[in-house]
């Protein structure tokens, strides 16, 4: 339990959806971490001018197990050598200052996200992967760059998989799987209503069903199976580009693959090292000019 992490970014991407006094006791624990972690319920309620039982509350919307895992989250938070948080460009700045918030902000999504990781999840979500016989990943928006590296990447170790863009087509496939098939669901609000809609056929269809979304209840997370989080990041003036959560998205579906390839590694790297040769002969000819 020494290594959780992860407290501190659950508690702020979830913030503006908790009730008024739960959402008073996050943002007392935001701001004094420290003081916070050191305290018994009772005397954080107080502290926080709530209650112990918020503090159950709180710590039951977060999904956490009680007081003790939380505290346990920010401890390990506070561990860490603190780093700079999202930051915004400004009008003609340097091309260097750019480059390096475009960078530092980047490395912090992909942190944050590996630190509310739900490990007990991934193990699911790749145990029911591997012994789908068909996968669909729907996503709309930014969030269709994901379900399409997905696909290109589960396609080359000959998976039967596909990602829809269209609504209706998407519901066409879904209508005719079942409970052998997996439905992967994502949307960084997790209120998408086209996936919403997606996951309730495949629920009706008795399909496994995965989202991916930002931590906390939402209309996909009600509805799938598992669950796995990204992290929200800090909104921004140019947050409608999705940088951060496509970056979030693409890091999970690459943490998917990856731990799955390791399951599978013998089957997956004869499936590889196929698709790789097939793949260079298009160069070859290529070369020649052909």
């Amino acid at each position: 339990m020494s290594h959780m992490k992860g407290g501190l970014v659950i508690l702020k991407d979830t913030l503006s959806g908790l009730p008024p006094s739960e959402q008073r006791l996050a943002q007392f624990i935001i701001k004094n971490p420290e003081e916070s972690i050191l305290m018994t319920a009772m005397t954080l309620g107080e502290k926080s001018e709530t209650s112990s039982a918020a503090v159950i509350r709180l710590c039951k919307s977060l999904g956490f197990s009680g007081f003790q895992e939380l505290k346990l989250r920010i401890a390990g938070d506070l561990q860490v050598d603190s780093v700079e948080g999202n930051r915004d460009i400004e009008r003609d700045e340097d091309f260097r200052n750019i480059v390096s918030k475009v960078n530092a902000n980047t490395l912090q999504t992909l942190k944050e996200t590996v630190d509310i990781m739900k490990f007990e999840q991934l193990e699911e979500a790749v145990r029911v992967l591997i012994h789908a016989k068909s996968i669909i990943f729907v996503g709309f928006g930014a969030s269709n760059l994901a379900a399409q590296d997905a696909e290109q990447k589960f396609m080359r170790i000959n998976k039967q998989v596909n990602s829809y863009s269209d609504v209706h087509v998407a519901a066409t496939a879904i209508a005719n799987k079942g409970p052998e098939d997996v439905i992967v669901g994502i949307s960084f609000s997790g209120n998408t209503q086209e996936v919403t809609k997606l996951l309730e056929i495949a629920k009706e269809n008795h399909c496994q069903t995965i989202s991916i979304s930002k931590y906390g209840n939402s209309s996909i997370t009600n509805l799938a199976d598992i669950n796995l989080y990204i992290t929200a990041g800090n909104e921004s003036t140019f947050r409608s580009g999705a940088t951060a959560s496509r970056i979030a998205q693409l890091h999970m579906i690459d943490i998917l693959f990856m731990c799955y390839a390791s399951k599978e590694y013998d089957e997956t790297i004869q499936f590889l090292d196929r698709t790789r040769k097939t793949l260079d002969s298009f160069k070859g000819k290529r070369k020649k000019g052909v």
